[in-house]
């Protein structure tokens, strides 16, 4: 009988191939996607996707919105606070002003790493928060009131 590749621990091959590549390649923040890993080591969606929960449970990766996968290094702190919460601390970290110009969704997006669309909908938590002020579509963004640091006890 000829031998043929087993399904099995499959994903875990993947995963310690994976772990190789990170720990190769120190600028590495983001893994591939599961169509990259589909096509490089010819398997299915299921195997891939069973390798990033192992690279998960390992604590190398964790899943970032919009299914993609990022490295989680032990020496990087990362800011997990909502995004809209980051966003908000630009105010006081860069000193703006009540009516001062917000920076655009795409200069947002491409600080944080997320997509435009995410930075869409933390701005519009913002605008409904009375935080930012919009001006429509193709207008700037204002900041319409400065936050309010609360004090944990």
């Amino acid at each position: 009988m000829p031998e043929q590749a087993s399904p099995r621990g499959t994903f875990l091959k993947i995963a310690d191939a994976v772990k190789a590549q990170i720990e190769a390649e120190p600028d590495m923040v983001e893994l591939p996607s599961a169509a990259d890993l589909m096509r490089d080591y010819k398997i299915s969606r299921g195997v891939a996707l069973r390798a990033f929960n192992v690279l998960q449970r390992d604590g190398v990766a964790e899943q970032v919105p919009g299914g993609r996968w990022r490295v989680v290094r032990a020496d990087a702190r990362l800011d997990r606070r909502p995004l809209e919460q980051q966003i908000a601390e630009i105010i006081t970290a860069e000193q703006l002003e009540v009516g001062e110009a917000f920076p655009s969704a795409s200069v947002l997006a491409s600080r944080f790493g997320v997509s435009r669309p995410t930075v869409t909908k933390a701005l519009d938590k913002l605008e409904a928060a009375g935080l930012l002020a919009s001006g429509g579509q193709g207008k700037v963004r204002t900041v319409r009131a400065l936050p309010v640091r609360k004090e944990r006890s």
